[in-house]
């Protein structure tokens, strides 16, 4: 899933009460970057000029930080104004996902220039993902299929067969050339590497700027080391267990939440897709279209488009206002009996990219191992959320994944009050529910401002100029605002 501040300092002995327990927490040895200019492959959007990338290396395992050593690629966005410069602000863009070119994005998404002149901006690719040390499950083709999000499932019978798939997938997880590297790739190591990427830069504190998932990655981080953490901006968050059992649940509520402006978006141009007049029928549509690609998909180029892939397609491309025209001209075809026009995308790494992701959630927080669990959760959660229960409440390979190394770790609410989430309200991937749980493991360490918008991020491309006003100023002055607070809706369409 593509993309968290207290009035009192704690004690020490709070503060190290919330580490993990049998790694050490100490400074980590700076072994420094080299940087060099970022080659023009590793973004689909311009490179600023100044970007630079490097890779540092690190311990596979910090309990044995003079054992193997992995790499992690780095890159750094330099200030625009050195003599300004206060920090740096290391970003993550969710996922989990390569976020070496992520610095590229968010400038290409409008990055104010008053953060370029404070910060250096450094992305990074978590260990395991991208050109982080790559790791693998050999997945085929056709266990690529839905990524990381589980088909529908009509059944207990579509659970069990599920359940004998990803089975395999666990297994090919814990077999393959870079399972040396499972225990190790998790939420928790990867917060360290960035404090060994902070230790290396030269730095006392960071500021840090996390989406989706990237929300629990800067929990993490701050968590374990509060006294290094600057400015922490959250945005689109998941709750307080990362991307766990619960959070695939909740995927189904915030379907329901954000499906409404499509429909509103669908009925308000009923004369191009036909899709119907309120957006009560434009519901109704969408329970036609997945029944009538049960009984008969549509052929295309690329195998057969079916109820599955329709459902799914819908989840994703609700994740954007801009996205709406493309999800419904795929209705009006479907509608029609025909192909759906092509979806925007570049399959290439997507191996080690649902490798990576496996590796990464599977290592941390809540899954159920029996298999029976999820039979009973899809049946609750079809009735409950029809759009998309029976899929965010199905099986993954998590349900079969070793135990981890070390416990997840748990967000509290000791520390600096230094954190500022940011949050819409109608999400389809972070919805809304988990960003309040967070919001409450917090505690008095954070602010949440929600917008009223919808999909899938707030900042700094979202249309919301209350909610980017409280990252930027939060960014460039240090204020967030004294309590939670609420922005209404903008003037752009949603």
């Amino acid at each position: 899933m593509f993309r968290t501040a207290v009035p009192l300092t704690v004690a020490l002995a709070s503060i190290t009460a919330a580490l993990v327990p049998g790694v050490s927490q100490a400074e980590p040895l700076a072994t420094g970057i080299t940087w060099t200019d970022c080659p023009a492959d590793i973004s689909p959007v311009p490179i600023p000029k100044g970007m630079q990338c490097g890779t540092l290396k690190v311990p596979l395992d910090y309990r044995a930080p003079d054992g193997r050593t992995i790499d992690i690629a780095a890159s750094r966005l330099p200030s625009t104004k050195p003599e300004k410069r206060r920090g740096v602000l290391l970003t993550n863009p969710g996922g989990p996902a390569a976020g070496q070119n992520y610095p590229a994005f968010l400038v290409a998404a409008g990055l104010p220039q008053s953060v370029r002149d404070l910060y250096d901006v450094i992305g990074f690719d978590p260990r395991g993902i991208g050109k982080s040390t790559p790791v693998t499950c050999d997945l085929t083709p056709e266990q690529l299929g839905t990524g990381n999000i589980p088909p529908y499932a009509k059944n207990a019978a579509d659970v069990a067969a599920r359940a004998a798939e990803v089975k395999q997938v666990a297994q090919q997880c814990a077999t393959s050339k870079t399972a040396w590297m499972l225990p190790h790739v998790n939420p928790a190591n990867t917060a360290r590497d960035m404090d060994s990427i902070r230790a290396a830069l030269g730095e006392s504190k960071i500021s840090f700027a996390g989406a989706s998932w990237g929300t629990h990655l800067g929990a993490v981080y701050t968590t374990l080391f509060p006294q290094r953490s600057d400015r922490i901006v959250l945005d689109s968050n998941l709750g307080p267990g990362g991307w766990d059992y619960p959070s695939d649940r909740l995927w189904s509520q915030g379907v329901e939440d954000r499906f409404p402006d499509f429909a509103k978006f669908a009925a308000a141009n009923h004369r191009e897709y036909g899709l119907g007049r309120t957006p009560a029928q434009v519901r109704a549509k969408y329970f036609e279209l997945a029944k009538r690609l049960e009984k008969k998909p549509v052929q295309t180029p690329d195998g057969p488009f079916d109820a599955v892939a329709f459902r799914l397609l819908n989840f994703g491309l609700l994740y954007g206002p801009t996205q709406a025209p493309l999800l419904a001209s795929i209705w009006k075809a479907v509608d029609a009996n025909q192909p759906p026009p092509p979806i925007p995308g570049d399959p290439a790494g997507a191996e080690n990219l649902i490798s990576g992701r496996y590796y990464m959630v599977c290592n941390d927080g809540y899954w159920p191992k029996s298999v029976s669990t999820y039979q009973r959760a899809v049946a609750a959660d079809r009735i409950k959320y029809p759009l998309f229960g029976a899929a965010g409440a199905n099986i993954t390979p998590c349900a079969y994944w070793p135990d981890p190394a070390e416990p997840a770790v748990k967000i509290t609410d000791r520390g600096p009050s230094n954190v500022l989430l940011v949050q819409n309200l109608r999400d389809p991937a972070t919805p809304l529910a988990g960003a309040r749980q967070l919001r409450k493991a917090l505690g008095d360490r954070a602010v949440m401002v929600t917008a009223d918008q919808g999909g899938h991020g707030v900042y700094p491309g979202g249309k919301n100029r209350c909610a980017n006003h409280a990252v930027t100023t939060f960014l460039t002055t240090g204020e967030r605002p004294e309590h939670d607070y609420h922005c209404a809706a903008a003037a752009a369409p949603q």
